[in-house]
C-alpha cells in the first residue's frame, strides 16, 4: 500500500484528523490517539490488538507485522505500510474507531455502511 492509500483509508473514518503525537505525525479522533506513522521503519502503530493476536500476526507475516521494545507492554502491533493489505488496515482501524469514537458517531457510521 502507498502512503496516499494509507492516508485515504485512515481519513475515511468520520472525525479523524491529522495531528501530532509525541512529536510525530499521527491521526487523532476526538483528540485521542487513533494511529501514527513511524518514519523509522515506515510503519503504523495499530491499537486494539491483543497480545495473543499480535504474536500470531508477527509469526504469520513477519515482513508486515513487528514490534519494538517500546510497544511490548501495549495492546498494539506495528505494521509496515508497504506490506500491509488495505483491507487489513481498515479492519484494524475499525476496532480503534469503535473504541474511541462517540457512540452516536459509531451508530451514524454503521448506518452509512
Amino acid at each position: 500500500m502507498t502512503h496516499d492509500e494509507m492516508k485515504a483509508i485512515v481519513l475515511s473514518f468520520p472525525g479523524v484528523e491529522e495531528g501530532v503525537s509525541y512529536g510525530r505525525p499521527s491521526f487523532k479522533l476526538n483528540g485521542k490517539f487513533f494511529t501514527r506513522l513511524r518514519a523509522e521503519d515506515d510503519s503504523l502503530v495499530l491499537m486494539e490488538v491483543s497480545y495473543d493476536e499480535r504474536e500470531m500476526l508477527m509469526e504469520a507475516e513477519p515482513g508486515t507485522f513487528h514490534l519494538t521494545p517500546h510497544y511490548k507492554d501495549y495492546p498494539c502491533v506495528l505494521a509496515r505500510i508497504g506490506d500491509l493489505h488495505p483491507g487489513s488496515l481498515k479492519n484494524f482501524l475499525e476496532r480503534r474507531f469503535r473504541k474511541v469514537a462517540k457512540k452516536a458517531a459509531v451508530k451514524a457510521w454503521e448506518a452509512a455502511l
